[in-house]
């Protein structure tokens, strides 16, 4: 507020030099109706006595410091105008003179330096001074320029014309000086809410424990914050300019609003990962003006994955020992005591032909355990190849229906109609497939049904087992796909472990649904989508089998 009318009266004393000297200079100079003027000598006083007022203004400048100060010193100059103006006008030849524009200067004046107010005072000292001095003159009071011309009408219309016109001028002027300051006010209001909040978001960036960039529409990067300065090694004066891809290479080919990356850079000799996430930098009006990255320094992370990784993978493998430890010592337990009492030869040859029974049944466990175990600790070599998905699930149904664990009791409903291509290795699939229809077989009893049927999705190729049976419960469907986990007496918690693993290999997945106790259970195993090769496959043999007919 002071700064600014400080300006406004250092701008009024320009322009006031620049009216005297053009406007009144100029008529001195040029003679312009200097011969109707009554005291020609008085007029050059005049406009010297203007020039030494403007020096007085200058001079007092200096010592102005306050707002207050400033607002006398303006009131001051406005109202030595409206003087000014009523000597010229005076000098000039009072109705008939041509410088009566000057009282709604001043007055407009009043209300560019002042307030609303001021214009209404301004506007009645004018309407006052001038009404006076034309009121003196049409009184013969003091001697003008020849009134033979003007009559008393002619005197009181001037009066009351120039003094609407003053009051409007001070009400238009005074409406638009208090539209003015009310703007003005609002400017600096959300100038400074706005400095402030730029300020608090270049704390809040510079706060950050997150490196941050920004970049313009052209990818150049325009900001660079402290974190980003410290985990780069690359101050913000040498990456202004640069694009995001010199600093970071493995952006170079990333997309905006991608997901989450991961890379390495190059930090004085030393290379070391980094995790970043591009998004699209928008203004107001959600256009997009440039990109914002935010990235992380991903060593400690790193080392901290790789030492829980470490110890979960000693603790599989102290859980995997114990558990194979239980399985290989029941087993064990059985045929020692059967070979103990064999060896005391004690016992009948009944007897001892049920003991050699149990002793072969035991190994034979033992060999299914090894087996199994290690048919999923041995990493497989995947044989892929195109094959008809539909026809391998045919052929287990057939094995499920004739195997030793079906009954008569358990209905198997396959919906499996036509051909379906899919890429993978059909034997260890084979192994999947029966070891889910297995599992299913054994979790219905009475009258169970299991449900078999597959489909088709844009990204996907899925394969469902869904049985009435008892159901999982939820404490223990997180742990069916563990090694040795069962909840069967004669299980031994691979079958479901292998067919994990071998989807896993494949680049697919199983997943399990049961909504508790009694309400069955739901496999889903889901293949990922190779329809593309698979078709082209599935034409190739299509055209083989029609030439070799």
């Amino acid at each position: 507020m002071f700064k600014e009318l400080q300006q406004r009266v250092t701008a009024l004393i320009a322009i006031r030099v620049t009216f005297v000297t053009l406007m009144l200079g100029s008529s001195y100079i040029y003679r312009i109706g200097y011969e109707k003027l009554l005291y020609p000598a008085a007029f050059s006083y005049f406009i010297a006595a203007l020039y030494f007022l403007t020096i007085i203004y200058v001079l007092l400048l200096r010592w102005l410091s306050s707002t207050r100060q400033y607002v006398v010193f303006a009131y001051v100059q406005v109202t030595i105008d409206v003087l000014s103006a009523t000597a010229l006008i005076f000098l000039t030849g009072g109705i008939g003179s041509m410088f009566t524009f000057i009282f709604p200067l001043s007055i407009l004046s009043a209300g560019i330096l002042l307030t609303r107010r001021a214009c209404y005072i301004i506007a009645t000292l004018s309407a006052i001074l001038y009404g006076l001095l034309l009121d003196l003159q049409f009184y013969g009071i003091i001697r003008m320029y020849d009134m033979d011309f003007y009559t008393e009408k002619d005197f009181f219309f001037n009066i009351f014309a120039h003094v609407i016109g003053f009051y409007l001028v001070g009400y238009l002027s005074g409406y638009l000086s208090e539209k003015l300051h009310r703007a003005r006010k609002s400017l600096e209001e959300r100038d400074a809410v706005l400095s402030d909040l730029k300020a608090f978001n270049e704390y809040i960036i510079e706060s950050m424990p997150s490196g941050i960039f920004t970049t313009d529409l052209k990818k150049k990067i325009i900001t660079f914050n402290t974190a980003a300065q410290e985990i780069t090694k690359v101050s913000q004066r040498e990456a202004a300019g640069r694009t995001p891809d010199e600093i970071f290479p493995f952006i170079r080919n990333l997309e905006e609003n991608a997901d989450r990356c991961e890379g390495e850079i190059d930090r004085e000799g030393e290379v070391f990962p980094v995790g970043m996430r591009l998004s699209s930098l928008k203004d107001s009006a959600g256009e997009s003006i440039g990109l914002i990255g935010v990235f992380q320094d991903l060593t400690e992370l790193k080392a901290m994955e790789a030492e829980v990784k470490r110890k979960e993978k000693w603790a599989f493998i102290g859980e995997l020992s114990a558990s194979i430890a239980h399985e290989l010592r029941n087993p064990l337990a059985s045929l020692k005591a059967s070979v103990e009492i064999l060896r005391e030869n004690k016992v009948s040859e009944e007897h001892a032909e049920k003991l050699t029974t149990i002793a072969l049944s035991e190994m034979d466990r033992l060999n299914g355990i090894i087996t199994d175990f290690l048919l999923y600790a041995r990493p497989q070599e995947l044989n892929k190849e195109i094959f008809d998905l539909h026809e391998v699930l045919r052929e287990v149904v057939t094995l499920l229906e004739n195997s030793e664990s079906a009954n008569n009791s358990v209905r198997i409903s396959a919906q499996i109609d036509g051909d379906l291509w899919v890429l993978g290795d059909s034997r260890q699939v084979r192994q999947v497939l029966w070891n889910l229809g297995l599992n299913a077989i054994d979790a219905v009893d009475g009258q169970g049904v299991i449900d078999i049927y597959t489909a088709e999705n844009k990204n996907t190729v899925e394969i469902y087992f869904r049985d009435n049976g008892q159901g999982i419960d939820s404490t223990e469907i997180d742990k069916i796909f563990y090694p040795f986990f069962t909840t069967k007496e004669k299980g031994t918690g691979l079958g479901l472990s292998i067919a994990h693993k071998i989807m896993e290999e494949h680049g697919g997945k199983i997943t399990a649904q049961s909504h508790g106790p009694d309400k069955g259970t739901v496999f889903k195993i889901v293949f990922p989508d190779n329809r593309g090769e698979t078709e082209e496959k599935g034409e190739l043999i299509n055209v083989s089998e029609r030439m070799a007919s």
